[in-house]
């Protein structure tokens, strides 16, 4: 019966695997969760609001036509790849209490680029994008999570390393705003996708800009190393959501429009 319900929903049987794992992996925790641990429920939050919106977003792929299937996939699995790594990171927290530097950063090495990846892919659906804005975004993604990484993981001076991770940012933001890819934006695409676009660019802006507040006050601020830690992980929580939810909700939208415009 389970199969016959996954024939009609038209569910890859690859996607049912990654979810049945991840899922697995969430219930299979030795940890306790206490009630008044508030970082720690922050991460089983998103950790699960995560693996629904991959659910969502495969699910989705079957509605859209053909050219806005592979940014519906990335989408899917920047929040498989992300909600994977929470359940780690939920369970390193609840047991030891330490933030946890290397899985957040393993995480974000791999769905930051897929991120950056979607601003190409929706522009290469309606217009032929040089490569150069594909390895613009890579290089800046690269510089910016580098730099955040050596700092956090003690490497770096905290303050030399932030100004690094700020500076590969500041090189992203440019592309996106004054670029080539702004300007393909501008003159190629239609009404909905320019939107969609616009919108993306001030996830990046404003929604990436709560990273550095919690770095800032994670390591800089001189406060008590818990309050920091606590302080830290739950803004980056916050930030999770928005840049990786929120982000795939646009793309969703966008190829849904199009493709319902297509076949009007």
């Amino acid at each position: 019966m389970f199969n016959e319900i996954l024939s009609k929903a038209k569910v890859p049987f690859w996607s049912t695997l990654l979810l049945g794992l991840t899922c697995t992996n969430a219930f299979a925790s030795s940890s306790t969760l206490e009630p008044d641990d508030f970082v720690g429920i922050s991460f089983w939050l998103i950790s699960m609001a995560l693996v629904a919106s991959t659910f969502f977003f495969f699910l989705e792929r079957d509605i859209v036509s053909t050219k806005w299937k592979t940014s519906l996939t990335v989408s899917g699995l920047v929040t498989l790849i992300a909600a994977v790594h929470y359940f780690y990171m939920r369970d390193v927290w609840v047991l030891t209490g330490s933030t946890p530097t290397v899985f957040r950063y393993i995480d974000w090495l791999i769905t930051v680029p897929l991120l950056m990846i979607e601003f190409y892919l929706i522009l290469s659906a309606i217009a032929k994008v040089p490569a150069g804005v594909f390895w613009r975004l890579m290089i800046g993604t690269l510089v910016m999570l580098v730099g955040g990484y050596l700092g956090e993981a003690g490497y770096m001076a905290v303050l030399p390393a932030f100004v690094i991770g700020m500076l590969g940012w500041a090189f992203i933001l440019y592309e996106v705003f004054a670029g080539e890819a702004s300007k393909i934006s501008a003159k190629s695409a239609p009404v909905s996708v320019q939107k969609a676009f616009n919108t993306m660019r001030w996830i990046v802006t404003i929604g990436w800009a709560i990273y550095p507040v919690g770095y800032y006050f994670g390591y800089l601020t001189g406060q008590d190393p818990k309050d920091s830690a606590n302080l830290l992980n739950i803004i980056y929580n916050l930030a999770d959501v928005l840049n990786k939810i929120a982000f795939g909700l646009i793309i969703w939208n966008v190829a849904k429009t199009e493709s319902q415009a297509t076949k009007a």
